[in-house]
């Protein structure tokens, strides 16, 4: 009867052992594990403080892209980044009047205005200069350097009257009751036009 008894106890006890060998052992296994989680979140923490802080030229050149083509009637949009100043071609209707893509330069010059990124944007509907950008773009993502063109650029900026989202804010007036700068009126359907109509204009 104690042999059994002996045998018994031995059986509890061996099996006692075991579960408590499976019980302990994957505690290592949850504190790596537990680690690797922590790892993970301060990773992604690091990558939204890299993505919430400074853009780069290549970050600002999609994001005000993407706010140009929110703007309705805007069909796609281009965007050169040359220093703090961006150049910004958007895609309009062809038999929209000028009137119509006056309004939606306004349009797009006013969304840029409201964002940090935005200022100091130079915005175009003009096809011969849009054009030209997208191949730029593609060039710069080819590992040319922007500074390689970066007279072509100027010229692009010295051809047209910008709709820049800086002059979206009211003017004020002078002593004589005159608007100032009114070579760059901003009202939708206004005084601006692409390089193509101002070859034709006398420079004063």
């Amino acid at each position: 009867m104690r042999i059994w008894l002996c045998l018994g106890m031995t059986i509890l006890l061996l099996a006692g052992c075991g579960t408590n060998s499976r019980t302990a052992s994957p505690s290592p296994q949850d504190q790596n594990n537990t680690g690797g989680f922590r790892t993970q979140s301060t990773t992604e923490n690091v990558e939204q403080m890299n993505t919430g802080g400074t853009m780069t030229a290549e970050q600002r050149q999609i994001h005000l892209e993407e706010l140009a083509q929110r703007v309705p009637g805007v069909n796609g949009a281009h965007c050169i980044i040359m220093g703090k100043t961006a150049i910004v071609g958007i895609d309009v209707d062809a038999q929209l009047e000028r009137a119509r893509v006056g309004s939606i330069k306004y349009s797009v010059a006013e969304a840029l205005r409201k964002d940090p990124q935005g200022a100091g944007a130079v915005v175009t509907a003009d096809i011969d200069i849009n054009q030209r950008l997208v191949e730029i773009g593609n060039k710069i993502r080819e590992g040319h350097p922007v500074s390689g063109f970066a007279t072509e650029l100027a010229d692009m900026i010295g051809r047209i009257v910008p709709q820049l989202p800086s002059d979206t804010v009211p003017r004020t007036k002078d002593q004589t009751g005159n608007q100032k700068n009114d070579s760059m009126e901003i009202a939708p359907g206004g005084n601006n036009q692409d390089s193509e109509h101002l070859s034709e204009q006398p420079r004063g």
